[in-house]
This record gives C-alpha cells, structure tokens and sequence, in this order.
C-alpha cells in the first residue's frame, strides 16, 4: 500500500445543485462573515462528477455527506435529494443531514430523517458568538438553549452521531452538553476550527481539545484549515494536525476533505498530498485509522475494504 492507493473514506464534503435547490447562502444571499473570506467561487454545482474529476488521483472509497445549509423550511429535503444522487452515482455514502434541536417540532424531523438507512448523523450548528469577547444576545439556539438541549438527547433515542461545528471559543462551553449525551458519538468538525494562529490562541485550541478529549464519545475530523485572508499554509497546518492526532490518538480522527469549500483555498490533490506527507512517518495501522478506519466504524459504514 503507497501513499496513493491508501483506501480513503473522506469523512466530510458537500453537494450541491443550485439549479434544482434552494441554498440561501449560495443560492441569493451573501454571507458577509464567511469564515474564509469571499466565496463567490463556491456558487456553482458541485456534484458527483465534480467530486470524482477532483479526487481522481485518490483511492476514494467511501465518502460522508455533510449537510450543505439547504433551505431550513425543508430539512428532510435535503436527505430525500441526497437518497436520489446516491441511487444513481454510489455517492455519498452516508449522509450526516439536518435538524433543529430548540424547535417545536425537533423530534418529528429527527425521526424523519432516521428513517434513511444512510442518515448516520445531525449537524445542528448551535448560535455562536462571532468572536470571542461578545456576549449573547439571547440564548434561543445556542448550547445553553435548554430547548436544544432536549432536541440534541434525542439522538440517543434514535442511534444518531452528533456533528458539532462551532469556533474554539466554544469547545469548553460544549463539554457541558457532550456530557448530556454520553452513549451518542460526537464528532468535533474541522479540529475545532484554530483560526486564531497567535501562540496564546493556538494554545487555549489545544487546551481545549485536551479537556474534550477527556470524553470516550468524543472524535474529531481533520478537516478545513484554511484561514480567512491567507494561503494554505503547510507548515502552520502540520503543527495543528500533528497536535490534534496526539490529543486524540489517530483510532479517534478522521482526514476529510470539506470539498468544494476548502477548494477555495486548496485543490483535494494538493490536500491529500500533504495529509500523507504530513503522517509519512506514521505506522501503516496509523494511517489506516486516519484514512478511512475511524469513519467507517464511528459512522457504522457498510463497506467492504480491499487492501
């Protein structure tokens, strides 16, 4: 096995198709925020064809659909799309889709959305503060919502993961709701996401990620280290993701790609070529952790793995 016909389960990406679907943020609204500055380069389909022209240089195995902000007044139709590609393209694999935790009617698109074998996961991005220094306005939607917290326990109720994508600022207040939900898996999205590159940022991330590391249920996905205003930066994202996997151990991350918005900084192939240099050293059982092993057992894939 060499560095390009290693086996990969890409833990993390997106699809989708602006002439058929509705996707505010792509479709007629402009995100002023966007944690990677302008992306007018995302607005455009991004399909199953795409997605193989990108990875062609790449043994993809399996991939993991995340939900891509489809229109909020129809969640389950994202999931009943997705269920249409995957009929006819094999892609993706799984699929962690879409719920509001803090809403009235919370559990019944939760079930909905369990009904699809491929359903593996939620991701319900609670409300955040945009920097670290505010303050809430409200709590309705946010991880102290305890309308949210009730939505988010029932996704032991229905075998669901939990996707949690929010800014480091966060990880300790998280700890108190990854507490709430002890037997769910809860997957970390984009390592906690280290945008602050200061020597004391960088450290209060990983002391972060230490506590939650803490925690038996806890994964993380090694994924999206693009930083607004600059390039991609090899040696910076080396440290991050040599500190991640030694925080958590390689059996709990998972390398994923976020394509196409990380392709606003960086192709898949240049991506994963630098995931193998930056692990070259690992044992081979390491790497297979990394590429493909922990998503395939913490999102219970059916996959058949020839090695």
């Amino acid at each position: 096995m060499n560095e390009q016909n290693i086996p990969i389960i890409d833990a993390h990406h997106h699809f989708w198709d602006l002439d058929k679907n509705y996707y505010p943020f792509l479709s007629d609204h402009y995100e002023e925020n966007f944690f990677l500055g302008d992306y007018n380069n995302l607005k455009k389909n991004y399909l199953p064809e795409n997605y193989r022209k990108d990875t062609i240089n790449h043994n993809i195995i399996g991939t993991i659909h995340c939900e891509a902000e489809w229109d909020r007044s129809d969640q389950v139709g994202e999931t009943k799309w997705l269920k249409s590609i995957k009929d006819k393209h094999n892609l993706p694999t799984a699929v962690v889709a879409h719920a509001w935790f803090h809403t009235k009617n919370a559990e019944e698109v939760i079930e909905k959305q369990a009904s699809f074998d491929f359903v593996k996961g939620i991701r319900s991005k609670p409300v955040v503060k945009n920097k670290e220094s505010e303050s809430y306005v409200n709590y309705v939607g946010t991880m102290q919502d305890q309308k949210w917290r009730d939505g988010l326990k029932l996704l032991e109720k229905y075998n669901l993961n939990y996707d949690l994508r929010i800014p480091s600022w966060h990880l300790i207040e998280a700890l108190q709701v990854i507490r709430l939900i002890p037997n769910v898996k809860v997957i970390i999205n984009h390592a906690g996401f280290p945008w602050d590159r200061s020597k004391d940022g960088i450290l209060k991330w990983k002391n972060s990620l230490k506590v939650l590391a803490n925690e038996e249920n806890v994964y993380i996905k090694l994924s999206e280290f693009g930083v607004k205003n600059q390039d991609w930066n090899f040696e910076e994202n080396r440290k991050i993701i040599l500190n991640v996997i030694d925080i958590f151990s390689p059996s709990r991350c998972m390398f994923a790609s976020n394509f196409p918005v990380s392709s606003l900084k960086i192709s898949f192939n240049d991506l994963y070529n630098n995931y193998n240099k930056i692990v070259k050293k690992f044992t081979l059982s390491e790497k297979k952790d990394l590429f493909y092993n922990t998503a395939l057992k913490v999102y219970k894939l059916d996959l058949k793995i020839e090695e």
